[in-house]
């Protein structure tokens, strides 16, 4: 049950939040998805991140940088997006195969205004994804594309035999086809995608969705190109279209779209053109992005009611393809490269970003953070031969282990402290708890700036020992890591996790996210 939330206004005494957690009855499986990552041919992301090519004196493999793959690796990356983001309406897959060196070229109009030579194309994101060990989602391209252009796509990637599209790819070095799960079908047709209307966009979702075959035994999961943040009419409108086709369980015949997408970035401001800075703010703009960042769970509830009144069984996948803090750029670099550096506010930001994710995992099936490479949120920032992991990174790799686990709810019986203030209120307390392979793993965040905070959980239902815990904080949220300072930020062992009684007590410092080991 669920008591009336307790309100403490700023400057009160710390924080408590109390909770029972029944770790004998399973909520939804977290699916590992909901940790996946984007990369898009913007600013330093492909070229300088991933690929610095086979004649680099950077350590690599057939191009594709060693050191940045390792760190990826080492958080088990279940999916990686590409080609975009804006981009993939714009790109031609035919443009980036072949010869390299007989690519045609093209102006990345949407970031920069670049010449991009297409060097890196499908071959390259193809075996990206395996060294990675992640499952391909590629996005199609709707806004300036056809609907022959990605069937063709889908061909040349996923069939065997004696198709046309399957003898290029032989031609081009590649005997057998990939296995390529997850397909996009456009991207953010509201804008950058075609400026569409939902009717518009959702004729041509299932127009192109159908000729998006399923080759050999490759199945497909087609994900629509959803709203922006809260526009619940246009989540409605693709609903209805599948509403209209007597349900989500359409005829083997029809081969409709399988999930919708939507997109929601964290600022600072309300102020498109002044974002923020990602490592000079104060107080107040901290406060203001907890209270933005908090919106996701307001959006991803609200997409959800809509899509539950047309699929009360969920058998339709909501996806946030795109997330992430989003401040103006570094000084000095290209206003169109979206550099940001990555502090301990943005791995907070993550923190309660994540815990909204396991709490709505019946609905939610994938999410992709904004961006994997010296883009947005990265996990990693490249400079020269230095690859320098962020504070999000880190908390990636602290939750990594509630990647296809078991969720367990916590039921709060008395709600944690919130903070108030001219921006806004917001909860200063998060928690997510899951169980596999004889374990269980609870990560906690504390937003609140100044105050430290307690958290008291009563885990019932199987017997449990407290067998290791991690703390990510510094002493300042703007501590961020750089190429002369790698571990500004970095996980550290800690001690403020113990167990009495029943009771698992967690004693979080001010602007912290832990995670506690449990044996089961």
């Amino acid at each position: 049950m669920t008591t009336a939330p307790t309100t403490a206004p700023a400057g009160a005494a710390h924080g408590v939040l109390q909770g029972v957690v029944d770790l004998d009855v399973a909520g939804p499986t977290i699916s590992r998805h909901l940790y996946g990552h984007f990369a898009e041919h913007l600013g330093r992301c492909i070229y300088e991140g991933f690929w610095v090519g086979e004649d680099s004196d950077l350590p690599n493999t057939e191009g594709i940088r060693d050191d940045v793959v390792a760190a990826l690796k080492a958080i088990d990356i279940p999916n990686l997006r590409w080609p975009g983001g804006c981009f993939a309406d714009e790109y031609h897959w035919m443009d980036g195969v072949g010869p390299r060196e007989e690519r045609p070229s093209m102006v990345n109009t949407h970031w920069g205004d670049v010449v991009e030579d297409n060097s890196f194309g499908t071959h390259e994101f193809m075996r990206l994804c395996e060294l990675l060990g992640a499952q391909p989602y590629v996005s199609g391209n709707v806004g300036s594309g056809t609907v022959r252009e990605m069937s063709d796509w889908v061909e040349y990637l996923t069939r065997s035999g004696d198709a046309p599209m399957s003898r290029l790819r032989r031609e081009h070095g590649r005997e057998e086809p990939w296995k390529v799960p997850f397909w996009g079908v456009g991207n953010e047709a509201w804008g950058c995608g075609g400026n569409m209307t939902a009717e518009q966009y959702t004729q041509l979702a299932s127009q192109f969705s159908t000729y998006c075959r399923d080759h050999d035994g490759n199945q497909l999961y087609r994900i629509a190109a959803g709203p922006n943040r809260d526009d619940y009419a246009w989540t409605e409108t693709l609903m209805k279209s599948v509403a209209a086709l007597g349900g989500p369980v359409v005829p083997k015949h029809h081969t409709s779209w399988q999930a919708l997408s939507f997109h929601y970035y964290t600022h600072a401001t309300d102020d498109w053109q002044h974002k923020g800075s990602a490592t000079e703010f104060g107080a107040e703009q901290y406060h203001s992005t907890m209270v933005n960042a908090w919106r996701i769970d307001e959006i991803v509830r609200g997409h959800s009611r809509v899509m539950d009144a047309y699929d009360p069984d969920a058998a339709i996948g909501l996806v946030c393809d795109e997330w992430g803090t989003w401040w103006d750029v570094e000084p000095g670099t290209n206003p169109g490269f979206l550099f940001q550096q990555n502090t301990l506010r943005d791995a907070l930001v993550a923190g309660l970003h994540f815990d909204v994710f396991h709490a709505n995992a019946r609905r939610l099936v994938m999410a992709n953070i904004a961006q994997t490479v010296n883009v947005l949120q990265a996990m990693v920032l490249t400079d020269g031969p230095t690859a320098v992991l962020t504070p999000t990174y880190h908390v990636f790799a602290m939750n990594a282990r509630h990647q296809d686990a078991t969720s367990h709810p916590v039921q709060v019986v008395a709600e944690d402290a919130r903070h108030e203030d001219g921006t806004g209120s917001y909860r200063t307390l998060t928690t997510s708890v899951s169980s596999r392979d004889g374990s269980a793993l609870v990560s906690l965040t504390n937003l609140d700036l100044e105050r430290p905070a307690t958290v008291r959980l009563a885990l019932r239902g199987r017997d449990w020992q407290v067998s290791g815990a991690t703390l990510l904080t510094a002493e300042r949220p703007q501590a961020h890591n750089t190429a002369e300072d790698l571990s500004a930020v970095a996980p550290a062992p800690f001690d403020g996790a113990r167990r009495e009684g029943d009771v698992l007590v967690v004693e979080l410092p001010p602007h912290s996210f832990a995670t506690v080991d449990l044996s089961l």
